[in-house]
């Protein structure tokens, strides 16, 4: 084989997660009472906006964790060695991006290096700005660099608007089709929003990535679009491969999160007593502990098991995995108190409605009272706490990185990120495109989350049913 397929922890646990999400979809569907606020969702157009951008980030992370090793070219057929490096199905798609590495810093869209330097010109040592090897190549005088960058941004969205009205013309027929309509009837529905889901807003968002994304394509082919950094590292390839770790993030640790904060915090406002005393002295010890000071000391426990057994570990990769994997865990222990607090006291409220005190005079037991009562009427709280811990904690990492107590410094994070430009703000000029970067897509992500979080809280609350 020309690649060695190799499987990292959080591998398994993306695609066991994946896994798990679809067999609850298809049991969402056999179940009405299930399926119906998902509709509500489904109905507001902010949510499905924000869905379709969330969906474009769940993809690049799902490419960008199918992992190999490629097979050295110098390597015997019998005996195949493979690199060290491991890349991912992602990487072999931008590998342009990945490979066109420059000396040191270039502006975005630049056709030169950010500083100058001693170079060869006609014969003598000049001090000048040197061309780039990748970024701008193809052109040969400077006075091309702004209509060349114009004409390949207008080609680019020229692309993504025909394939969009290529999309939307399947569409509209494929709709027409299914409700049995002609062409011109649900075109004018579809104008005037009368067909029962955010067809605009779909149509509009989609067409705005498409528009966007081949006008990154185009200018990417010949362009460093956010530039480069201290490495001469496509700016634009690391924060697109800094989305897997921001994923990672907030899934993994809001894995560990729930049970610990849905079976504590139901269980202290369903029990009371003794139990409620004991899980409320658990939490209260921990939430007086400096959260910060926990996760360095943990990360750092982390770090010296990795060091001192380096034959558990054959790539750089799978220490960074590893660390990344911890570091889900530790958050994942120390966030869990707040929601714990919030279904508690939303479950000492449920414990005393007529129904609730019915079903045990009826001598129904607890564990189906809890099942059937209690949690279907807080599920909406665990739905938008989910939301909420993901974007709370694809900020945290940022932050964790920052003071380096984060991720792995080798891997790809927008985290890291933030923290190899802190010092890169101070120099004369400014070097502003990496944190920009971060910003842009740290800010895209976490809007689409809320918004979604917005129409998920509006949908499952059932006491928006009334309000409604």
């Amino acid at each position: 084989m020309s690649f060695m397929p190799v499987i990292l922890w959080t591998d398994r646990l993306i695609f066991a997660l994946l896994a798990g999400v679809l067999v609850l979809v298809w049991f969402i569907r056999r179940h009405e009472h299930l399926r119906a606020p998902w509709r509500l969702v489904a109905q507001r157009p902010m949510a499905m906006g924000a869905a379709l951008v969330l969906g474009v980030f769940v993809a690049i992370g799902l490419l960008d964790s199918l992992h190999y090793r490629e097979r050295l070219a110098d390597s015997r057929a019998d005996a195949p060695q493979y690199s060290v490096e491991v890349l991912s199905v992602f990487d072999a798609l931008v590998n342009g991006l990945r490979t066109r590495q420059e000396k040191t810093y270039s502006a975005p869209l630049a056709m030169q290096l950010y500083a100058k330097e001693f170079v060869e010109r006609d014969g003598a040592t000049v001090r000048d700005y040197p061309r780039l090897h990748y970024g701008g190549a193809h052109l040969t005088h400077a006075d091309a660099h702004g209509p060349d960058i114009a004409r390949r941004a207008l080609v680019g969205l020229a692309q993504g608007l025909a394939v969009g009205l290529l999309l939307f013309g399947l569409l509209a027929a494929w709709q027409a089709r299914r409700t049995q309509t002609h062409m011109g009837a649900w075109l004018e529905a579809w104008a005037t929003g009368r067909l029962g889901w955010p067809a605009r807003t779909v149509v509009l968002v989609l067409a705005l990535m498409l528009l966007l994304g081949g006008a990154l394509i185009q200018l990417a082919s010949g362009y460093h679009v956010f530039g480069t950094d201290k490495v001469g590292q496509d700016v634009l390839y690391i924060s697109l491969k800094s989305i897997r770790t921001g994923l990672v993030i907030g899934t993994l640790t809001t894995l560990v999160t729930l049970p610990l904060a849905i079976g504590f915090g139901i269980a202290a406002g369903y029990f009371r007593g003794w139990v409620d005393d004991v899980i409320q002295y658990i939490y209260t010890v921990l939430n007086s502990i400096p959260g910060v000071l926990l996760i360095a000391a943990a990360v750092l426990i982390v770090q010296v098991a990795i060091e001192s057994n380096p034959e558990l570990f054959d790539t750089a990769a799978a220490r960074a995995d590893i660390r990344l994997l911890a570091l889900c865990l530790i958050l994942g222990v120390t966030s869990w108190t707040g929601l714990a607090r919030l279904l508690r006291g939303e479950s000492l409220k449920l414990r005393t409605l007529d129904y609730v005190e019915a079903a045990r005079a009826f001598g129904v037991s607890h564990a189906r009272i809890i099942s059937r009562h209690i949690f279907p009427n807080v599920f909406h709280l665990v739905l938008i706490a989910i939301v909420l811990d993901f974007s709370g904690l694809v900020l945290a990492e940022a932050v964790l990185s920052y003071v380096g107590v984060g991720v792995d410094p080798t891997m790809y994070s927008w985290g890291n990120m933030i923290n190899g430009a802190r010092l890169e703000l101070a120099r004369e000029p400014t070097v502003w495109w990496q944190l920009g970067a971060a910003f842009v897509f740290m800010f895209t992500l976490v809007l689409a989350a809320n918004l979604f979080a917005d129409g998920v809280r509006d949908a499952f609350d059932p006491r928006m049913g009334t309000r409604r």
